[in-house]
């Protein structure tokens, strides 16, 4: 499997906007490279585009929704920059930062799935995930943060 790697701005800027979208989910888009080397591939995060959260307005406390016009620009996007759209980010309001059944649900193999809890208002903890196209479960992704 592979490592996620964030900048400590990347990874503050996740626990910033969970934070700001608080007590709703915040959600994004993650643009970078895999880089494949001699051990594990690096999935080289290159920047964070933050989007708005199309969910319905009342449910949005505890779902996000990424409207697929939105994706298909981004990934368009990415192609122009010689990038990738890696995956998602969103937070968890008042809950830890594992996927819900929902999340499961709605997933895709390949992509990234980093989820920020946040607590009180507060960012408190940060995983990541990859949906393993076989048993349709999720595998945690190890993250690495780099200055």
């Amino acid at each position: 499997m592979s490592i996620l790697v964030l900048t400590k701005a990347h990874s503050e800027q996740i626990d910033a906007e969970g934070a700001a979208a608080y007590p709703n989910e915040c959600c994004g888009i993650i643009f970078g490279r895999d880089v494949a080397g001699n051990g594990p591939t690096l999935r080289s995060v290159e920047r964070l585009e933050p989007v708005a959260n199309e969910f319905d307005a009342a449910e949005q406390y505890h779902r996000f929704s990424i409207t697929p016009k939105t994706l298909m620009d981004a990934e368009k996007r990415a192609g122009q920059n010689g990038e990738l759209v890696l995956g998602f980010y969103h937070s968890h309001p008042e809950h830890p930062a594992r996927p819900s059944e929902y999340d499961r649900e709605h997933a895709w193999p390949f992509y990234s799935y980093i989820i920020v809890a946040i607590s009180k208002g507060q960012a408190t903890d940060m995983t990541c995930w990859v949906l393993d196209e076989q048993t349709e479960a999720f595998q945690k992704q190890e993250i690495t943060i780099q200055d």
